[in-house]
């Protein structure tokens, strides 16, 4: 690699490390305040929920397909694809702040084994949703700076990571949809 490739691909580490810190920030404040709480007139926006959910679904299926593009050598495909799974998490990110700054948190209601079951993947795709953020970022940067060895190895990182963010996305909403008020 060039050191052209890696000066374009430094360039954007203060954006990678400011957005990776400022995301989970910026969710975690938002998601303690609520709207109505504070004397808002607003409507709890409950149809997000499946909206949101189904945006984790597809986006699953877009990484899917993009690494299938990729695999077939199908490069444009693929970069189509990926801009639009990273369009897709920004969407979801936005409805999930609005839903919870609109509504009061649903409690999971379910005993048993099931319980433990769901507190492990919510805790396990919270985690992961933090860790992945700048994983995406810096996966993507290598692909437009065009340092696609590097991008590669990051990428074989990236891919199972997000797709099991995306997958107990919805996972967690099937699983805790019956105790929405």
């Amino acid at each position: 690699m060039s050191t052209v490739d890696l000066e374009k691909e430094k360039k954007y580490n203060k954006w990678i490390v400011a957005l990776s810190i400022i995301i989970p920030v910026a969710v975690a404040a938002l998601f303690g305040i609520n709207l109505r709480e504070l004397g808002f007139d607003v409507e709890p926006l409950t149809m997000l929920p499946p909206i949101y959910a189904g945006i984790n679904g597809l986006t699953a299926v877009v990484l899917v397909i993009a690494v299938i593009a990729i695999k077939n050598k199908n490069r444009k495909l693929h970069e189509n694809l990926m801009k639009f799974a990273i369009t897709l998490s920004v969407m979801f990110l936005v409805m999930y702040v609005a839903y919870h700054m609109t509504s009061d948190s649903t409690k999971f209601g379910g005993e048993g084994a099931v319980k433990y079951i769901y507190y492990f993947i919510l805790l396990t795709h919270i985690l992961l949703s933090v860790v992945i953020i700048p994983f995406v970022l810096i996966t993507y940067v290598r692909a437009i700076t065009n340092n696609i060895e590097r991008h590669k190895k990051i990428a074989k990182i990236t891919f199972p990571m997000w797709l099991y963010v995306a997958i107990t996305g919805v996972i967690v909403y099937f699983m805790i949809s019956p105790y929405y008020v």
